[in-house]
């Protein structure tokens, strides 16, 4: 009979407890929503400091930064659609470049990223570190004896960042102790030596970049932000301007171009233009660049020839401006930068 009590009673205390949650969360509980009570604040009139008293004026904690870049300013505004940050380095994580007797490895995560992988390799392969400069990006050897070779050699690698934000650019050079000189080399003394290097280092880096740790002082010192930016000229037409010699700026362009679905029907390299037509994307194509254009009447520049310039600006860079071969093209401002973020993309 006792325990038949205390149950009753115990469901009491629940059932009470329960209907109580309404006085506890409800618009005049204790926990109530007080996400909208800044709508119903009164406005105060300001404090009045007292005249013996010194006034200090408030300023902003985080002040909002001016816009810098101005596009599509004169007209009827539209916003534009979003650009990849990198649509030409995401396939592969590491890839070895070529121009002339130059080649590099092209990473695709940011200097200081790489950094630390570098030094790693060094230690897995027994290298002693003659030279350590993080900010700079720069890491050399003591002189080692390659297998096979009768001199010894040191190797300078050299971390830059890549064309692309968030990407880098890894190159070896390499010297002979050959006692005339202990200045580095403009090119390395002998290049298979540099060659067999790069591809060694870029082979651990390849297999070592899902698991890379960062190095904050190469992360401040080596700029990530990329060497590419699309600039707004005087006159309101949109351009590119990259950060890289004409000659491999030339020879980044031409693969862009194809990259992006143009087909390159002549080129003048002494003046530095190259004569293209836009193909667009194809139908089955299911890429990020398949939702510029919802449909054909969309896209009114497929079929349509452009010509594409490359113009120095000094020794480490260029511009690159996009414009149709027939004058009397329907073609805006607007369209010129859709297609000028394609190639932005692809260049590396």
């Amino acid at each position: 009979m006792r325990i038949n009590v205390v149950r009753p009673v115990l469901a009491c205390a629940l059932l009470l407890a329960v209907t109580g949650c309404g006085s506890m969360f409800g618009e005049k509980g204790v926990f109530r929503d007080r996400s909208e009570d800044y709508k119903k604040a009164p406005v105060l009139p300001p404090i009045t400091v007292p005249a013996d008293m010194d006034a200090v004026q408030l300023n902003e904690i985080y002040v909002i930064p001016p816009i810098e870049d101005k596009f599509l300013s004169q007209g009827e505004f539209e916003v534009p659609k979003p650009t990849p940050l990198s649509a030409g380095v995401g396939a592969e994580v590491v890839r070895i470049q070529k121009l002339g007797d130059a080649s590099w490895a092209l990473i695709g995560i940011a200097p200081g990223q790489v950094w630390p992988q570098v030094r790693n390799f060094m230690a897995a392969s027994g290298m002693q570190i003659a030279r350590a400069d993080a900010q700079a990006g720069i890491l050399e050897t003591n002189w080692l004896t390659v297998e096979g070779e009768s001199l010894s050699s040191r190797f300078q690698f050299r971390i830059d960042q890549g064309v692309q934000r968030g990407t880098s650019e890894l190159h070896v050079l390499q010297m002979l102790q050959s006692g005339a000189s202990s200045e580095w080399p403009e090119k390395s003394d002998d290049p298979a030596q540099a060659a067999e290097m790069l591809k060694a280092v870029a082979q651990f880096l390849a297999d070592s970049a899902d698991s890379s740790p960062v190095s904050m002082i190469a992360e401040q010192g080596i700029s990530a932000g990329g060497k590419i930016v699309m600039l707004e000229g005087a006159g309101g037409e949109s351009y590119l301007q990259l950060e890289l010699p004409f000659d491999r700026a030339w020879a980044s362009l031409e693969r862009a171009l194809e990259d992006s679905t143009f087909k390159i029907t002549d080129r003048d390299r002494s003046s530095g233009v190259y004569y293209v037509v836009f193909e667009g994307v194809e139908e089955e194509e299911k890429g990020w660049w398949a939702s510029l254009w919802n449909s054909d009447s969309a896209r009114p520049l497929i079929g349509q020839a452009f010509v594409v310039s490359v113009q120095t600006v000094s020794e480490q860079a260029v511009t690159i401006r996009l414009q149709p071969q027939n004058a009397d093209m329907p073609y805006d401002n607007r369209e010129g930068q859709e297609l000028l973020a394609m190639i932005k993309g692809n260049i590396d």
